[in-house]
């Protein structure tokens, strides 16, 4: 059987043919400003060139069951250390809801019984980590255009945010139970994870307190969450999709129960585990750092696309 092209080569090919073209003499292209804007910045370029090279609707290759990996590796967080998320486990999620809101008409929530009556896409897809390894699996779910289009966006809406159940960060509100009993805080809740090492002063999180502010007026530190964000680009692509079962089984702890998102044209970074919120909004420049994601506020580019 051919397979499509792999699109990282792609990508790299046609980088180097856009280069050629200009020292080939292509003075009209290289003179105009969005296009020197858009080469000098890494993320801008790699966005630009698989944008230009794939439509809105180009899938990414998918592969046969005998091609799924023995062993997948998580990626990630593994076991979230949050008492109200693991409440959730014990009760294999029952109870669980999906919300939806933000710049949209029709805000709603809703369970994972209801979820699985939505039309349902499954997919044999390779995973690509930033770390360099790669692994396939079979991921079953609802494409997350399908909920958007029952929350009607409103024309504002320019990205889609994933609120997540992890804890990156130690704060006191992540030590609260399910029945709002606290307990005394723990340091790193998650330690493999975690930004900042405890007494680390080297990056400023959500948080610390207000620059000239002392610590002691600053109140209990807020849990910093994992949460990720896409563009309407990739949230209407027909492979993005919230899976609830990987290898026709319910999706394990490891790989983002109850919900993870699958964004296939994207490094894993992207792929948020344990989504318990989706939020559209204008701008993400007030949600956490402001740069549009967790790893995005420790330096990864925000566009991921492979």
């Amino acid at each position: 059987m051919i397979r499509p092209p792999n699109r990282r080569a792609l990508l790299m090919g046609a980088s180097a043919t856009a280069a050629a073209a200009m020292l080939g003499g292509c003075d009209r292209l290289g003179e105009m400003g969005w296009f020197k804007r858009t080469l000098a910045t890494g993320e801008d370029a790699n966005k630009f060139v698989q944008r230009l090279l794939l439509t809105e609707r180009t899938l990414t290759p998918e592969y046969a069951e005998a091609d799924i990996s023995p062993f997948f590796k998580p990626n990630g967080t593994e076991d979230p250390p949050d008492k109200a998320y693991k409440a959730m486990v014990r009760r294999k999620f029952a109870g669980f809801q999906l919300e939806v809101g933000g710049l949209v008409e029709k805000p709603f929530k809703i369970s994972l019984a209801d979820l699985r009556k939505l039309p349902v896409r499954t997919q044999i897809t390779r995973h690509d980590c930033v770390e360099g390894w790669s692994c396939i699996g079979k991921w079953t779910g609802v494409p997350l255009s399908e909920l958007l289009q029952r929350a009607v966006l409103k024309p504002s809406a320019r990205y889609v945010v994933f609120h997540c159940a992890d804890t990156m960060d130690q704060g006191e509100a992540s030590n609260i139970d399910a029945t709002g009993g606290a307990e005394a805080p723990v340091a790193n809740p998650n330690p493999n994870m975690t930004k900042k090492v405890a007494g680390s002063e080297s990056v400023k999180g959500a948080g610390d307190p207000p620059d000239g502010a002392l610590a002691e007026d600053a109140g209990p530190p807020e849990p910093v969450r994992f949460y990720e964000s896409i563009d309407l680009v990739d949230t209407y692509h027909p492979q993005t999709i919230l899976a609830y079962e990987m290898n026709g089984k319910t999706l394990p702890v490891a790989h983002g129960a109850p919900l993870r998102l699958r964004l296939e044209r994207n490094l894993g970074y992207k792929q948020a585990k344990y989504v318990m919120r989706i939020e559209v909004v204008e701008s993400f420049t007030d949600i956490g750092e402001g740069k549009g994601g967790y790893w995005e506020d420790q330096g990864y580019a925000w566009y991921g696309g492979i």
